[in-house]
């Protein structure tokens, strides 16, 4: 399936995202991206912030890790009083973090998509080895959807993850061990064409599009992430839902702004939606 429809970014004032995830000072990943998708695709934005890094284009510099019960408590003040028809985790860093965060979905009843933020773009690490487990067994089965790249599909499922079939056969193992729904995401392959799979209990969905040539693509992962989460909380089918964030991902690359910062890991353009309805007025 190729995604590139993009009447379906105009999405309607609606869905209260509560984003649990870490900051980056840069702006290109982490709450700042959440934010800035979550607003361009019409949604409401929350937050709870779960580390502070410093970081720009040239990679994380250090990190510096919000109290559990702090990340908590910012959790269930949103909740109390705002609500949310959807809640997307990202960066949770170490095991106390998970362990203050999974109890708070058990009784939520509305979609949670668990992205599994392990490594950044840049290599950097951004979830401890002792946090793997604690991932798998405590926040899988709160997964409405879990959104692994295919070096954390291999980490989640120890096993390699390369071709088409190994995604399939990680999707299959992340539904057993408590996800609902599972994308695995391959833009760390190497061909042509990025294929990400779509998991369901109904089945798989192939997504299909060309390789972009582009330095930015910081915050990808998180970018896909809050699409689909803010897809959901506004009512999308699951697939609709995805296939609206490559969507919107895709455009956030192509137009994004190749001078920004001197490193490598450059960040897209999350404006886009805005910016092409200013161009057609």
């Amino acid at each position: 399936m190729i995604a590139n429809d993009t009447s379906q970014l105009d999405s309607p004032l609606n869905g209260r995202i509560l984003i649990v995830a870490g900051s980056d000072s840069g702006g290109g990943a982490g709450l700042q991206a959440d934010i800035k998708t979550v607003t361009a695709l019409g949604g409401f934005a929350m937050t709870a912030a779960t580390a502070l890094t410093v970081q720009n284009t040239h990679g994380v510099q250090d990190i510096m890790d919000v109290p559990p019960p702090f990340v908590a408590a910012q959790m269930m003040a949103v909740l109390s009083d705002l609500g949310a028809d959807a809640i997307k985790t990202g960066m949770l860093a170490r095991t106390e973090i998970i362990e203050a965060v999974a109890p708070l979905l058990d009784d939520f009843t509305n979609p949670a998509v668990i992205d599994p933020v392990m490594v950044a773009s840049s290599g950097d690490r951004l979830l401890t080895e002792q946090a793997v487990s604690a991932m798998q067994s405590l926040m899988l089965p709160q997964a409405a959807l879990v959104t692994p790249n295919m070096p954390e599909a291999e980490i989640l499922t120890k096993r390699s993850v390369e071709t088409l079939d190994d995604m399939k056969h990680a999707a299959d193992r992340l539904m057993t061990d408590g996800a609902q729904a599972a994308l695995i995401k391959g833009g760390h392959g190497h061909d042509a064409v990025v294929t990400d799979l779509l998991a369901q209990q109904s089945g798989f969905t192939v997504f299909e599009n060309p390789r972009l040539d582009s330095k930015n693509t910081h915050g990808t992962g998180c970018t896909l992430a809050s699409s689909i989460a803010t897809g959901l909380g506004q009512g999308l089918a699951l697939a609709a839902a995805v296939e609206r964030g490559l969507v919107y991902v895709r455009r956030a690359i192509a137009t994004a702004n190749p001078s920004l910062g001197a490193g490598h890991n450059k960040p897209l353009n999350h404006a886009h939606p805005v910016l092409d309805k200013s161009q057609d007025a």
